[in-house]
């Protein structure tokens, strides 16, 4: 299988990682590493909390021990992340099949974090091995088993960040909880509001709806519309057709204008003797 085969067959996540490492500028040092971990140098590899702890075997009876680790993640920080990735459904549904979505770095990118480490400098590790060198051989190793603990399970990742796998499920299922509840109830609390509050019946009888009996307040004061001039006087004449003027001098408008000022004056009269109470019924 060629290199190209290989790198195409592995998770991009995983990939990303071993990029990283060949990066860095001691080649020849982590090409030893690798040659540890394929040849089944690496008797353990455990996590304790966020940190990485091995045993790999060198050249002395007694294993060495190895341990490694990332800067963890503020629980803010988780808050946000988590936040983020609840909003989208297809994040919790790839994760709880064992992958990793696509574009799961722009979550962090988008909260101001980086969830892989820029330089190998980023990586805190450890080795009671007699080298001072740091990568050492032994370390190596343990970069290369994680690249394969990455394309296992990508929640490995996150557990170097501070997160278990259990930690993040149970938080992005609260959080979706929690938006779906308060959606059921949003859309629920208007039909609730409607049944809580009785509707009020009135009566209504027509022939007494525009009557009221009661004496009006005495500190009222009553402004009577001036008759001199009404709303007919503003409007000006009907554009009605005119008659045949052998008839009669007066024309159709002229003689509905008549008429209407008539009932208008009528009824200003009436309103106001209505509005003061006078006259009885």
């Amino acid at each position: 299988m060629t290199s190209y085969t290989l790198e195409a067959s592995r998770e991009w996540w995983s990939q990303r990682w071993l990029d990283l490492l060949d990066s860095y500028r001691f080649k020849k040092r982590l090409e030893r590493g690798r040659n540890y971990s394929r040849q089944g140098n690496v008797l353990s590899i455990e996590f304790k909390g966020a940190k990485v702890l091995a045993r790999v075997q060198g050249s002395d009876p007694e294993p060495y021990k190895v341990s490694l680790s990332l800067d963890p993640f503020s629980e803010e920080q988780w808050g946000y992340v988590i936040e983020t990735m609840s909003q989208k459904s297809i994040f919790a549904a790839k994760l709880l099949a064992g992958e990793m979505p696509q574009n799961m770095e722009d979550v962090f990118t988008s909260n101001g974090l980086s969830l892989f480490p820029f330089t190998l400098s980023d990586v805190h590790s450890k080795c009671s091995c007699p080298d001072k060198a740091n990568p050492c051989k032994h370390v190596a190793a343990i970069y290369y088993q994680l690249g394969d603990r990455f394309s296992e399970d990508p929640f490995v990742l996150f557990q170097l960040r501070g997160r278990t796998k259990e930690q993040i499920i149970s938080d992005l299922r609260q959080l979706r909880s929690n938006v779906k509840t308060l959606h059921t109830t949003s859309l629920d609390e208007p039909s609730q509001v409607q049944k809580s509050t009785p509707e009020k019946q009135f009566s209504v009888t027509m022939n007494s709806f525009w009557q009221y009996n009661e004496p009006l307040e005495s500190s009222l004061v009553v402004i009577v519309p001036s008759t001199n001039e009404t709303v007919l006087d503003v409007l000006g004449s009907i554009p009605l057709a005119k008659e045949e003027e052998n008839l009669t001098s007066l024309t159709a408008a002229d003689m509905v204008m008549k008429y209407l000022e008539t009932v208008y004056k009528d009824v200003s009269q009436k309103a106001v003797l209505a509005a003061m109470n006078v006259g009885g019924g």
